[in-house]
């Protein structure tokens, strides 16, 4: 079968293939667009299989929010190119909207989609977070959006407002805390931590009795940094745990490109 130059400009718009390989995919394929489709994807995936070692610190999050419950994807990419890209912000959304619907194993049903993008970004291109919170009886969820998806939140309550808990997940993504309490934090963390701490204070000259006081405080303010209920709501006195009052914050999620 002939092989025109319209033939091979469409495989190339289709898959974003060099000429060459677009030209030579179809007359191995004798004409047959799919089969070629399908004969540059294998090549790219091969690329793909090489390159799954390079950084992949950009991306984008996306979230989607229903009735019941909300989801979270961070889809990785290499550049922030790639990412900006209108196929790969579609895809993103797309599985947001496929693990709010069915959890995140659900994103295995893109697979071939996203082998699709690897090939015509020719990027690694990988999961990180990806999560799905199904509301609990009384339970209030939030999914909070920010920088256009250069990081994502969703958290869960319940006795806080909407309103209060849209506030705290506008904080999530501005602290980055890693805990909700710090009973959750590692206890060799935690010991390690307070080791250092130690060590600085006796550096510093101060009085031995006023040690064990001096190494609390400043543990306290440790796990502020890291602790959600601890912090304080965009940095200001009032802590998130004063903010919810009487509620409770059951648990959250937080991921960003480049995190």
């Amino acid at each position: 079968m002939a092989i025109t130059a319209k033939d091979v400009q469409e495989l190339r718009k289709s898959t974003g293939a060099g000429m060459m390989d677009a030209k030579k995919a179809l007359t191995d394929a004798d004409g047959d667009f799919e089969a070629a489709v399908q004969i540059l994807r294998e090549k790219g995936l091969a690329k793909a299989a090489k390159s799954v070692d390079r950084d992949n610190s950009e991306g984008l999050v996306a979230v989607a929010s229903g009735p019941d419950g909300a989801a979270l994807v961070h889809l990785k990419s290499e550049t922030d190119f790639a990412a900006k890209s209108d196929d790969f912000r579609k895809l993103v959304d797309e599985l947001a909207g496929l693990v709010l619907e069915q959890g995140p194993e659900a994103v295995s049903e893109k697979s071939a989609e996203i082998e699709d993008v690897k090939v015509t970004l020719k990027e690694n291109i990988d999961f990180g977070t990806v999560a799905r919170f199904e509301a609990a009886d009384g339970a209030e969820i939030d999914a909070y959006l920010h920088g256009g998806g250069r990081s994502g939140v969703l958290i869960e309550a319940t006795g806080v407002s909407p309103e209060v808990l849209h506030e705290v997940a506008m904080h999530v993504a501005f602290a980055k805390p890693v805990f909700l309490t710090r009973d959750e934090v590692p206890a060799d963390e935690v010991e390690k931590e307070r080791a250092a701490l130690l060590e600085i204070t006796k550096n510093e000259g101060k009085p031995e009795a006023a040690w064990p006081k001096i190494v609390e405080g400043r543990l306290n303010s440790w796990y502020g940094e890291r602790v959600l209920l601890e912090q304080g709501l965009f940095g200001d006195k009032e802590t998130v745990k004063a903010k919810i009052g009487d509620g409770t914050i059951t648990r959250f999620v937080f991921a960003q490109v480049g995190g």
